[in-house]
């Protein structure tokens, strides 16, 4: 089994959670690679996918969403998480507060089997002035509120699914006989 874990990242914060689950799936005996979401062409020879975004405004970068909308018809014949950072500060205050504004559509666009929302990291001397200018704006605190625990339990939990998945039956045909939409089996 292989599986692409894929993310959006503007200040490299996004990509290195992407990493650290694709380094949890390994852990797990699960063959994974971690891509930056732009230098993936195709899903040729990937059994699932984990496709991440960095939030920005409340919503996921446009890379991510153009990435779920060209490859639609792949992604939603395979098990597929979707994970968001951006929130910054405390878990029980963050800034943003909320799911991102796109994660209902792409749930369904890709028929992911989840999604989760991870605090981001802000560094001030890594972002333009106008993003600057914003983070002083909305008082977003400075920091790197990641939670790697939460991370690797994330991690964990998709392994587990796709592990688990693997001693399933085929789930691609309905009980009655007729395919399933886009023949998605992982719940």
């Amino acid at each position: 089994m292989r599986v692409l874990v894929t993310a959006a990242s503007r200040h490299e914060s996004t990509q290195e959670i992407a990493e650290a689950i694709a380094a949890t799936l390994a852990d797990r005996g699960i063959e994974a690679a971690a891509v930056p979401v732009e230098q993936v062409a195709t899903l040729d020879g990937f059994d699932a996918v984990v496709l991440g975004s960095a939030v920005y405004m409340g919503r996921w970068l446009g890379e991510a969403r153009r990435f779920a909308q060209l490859h639609a018809s792949a992604l939603c014949r395979l098990p597929v998480w979707l994970f968001s950072s951006g929130p910054v500060g405390p878990a029980d205050h963050p800034v943003p507060p909320g799911t991102p504004a796109d994660v209902p559509v792409l749930t369904r666009l890709t028929q992911a089997s989840g999604h989760r929302t991870f605090a981001g990291r802000l560094d001030l001397r890594r972002l333009h002035f106008t993003e600057r200018t914003l983070a002083r704006t909305i008082h977003a605190p400075e920091g790197d509120s990641r939670d790697w625990g939460a991370i690797e339990d994330f991690a964990g939990e998709v392994a587990d699914a796709l592990l688990g998945e693997h001693a399933m039956p085929d789930l691609s045909v309905a009980p009655d006989g007729g395919a399933l939409a886009c023949g998605h089996s992982v719940q």
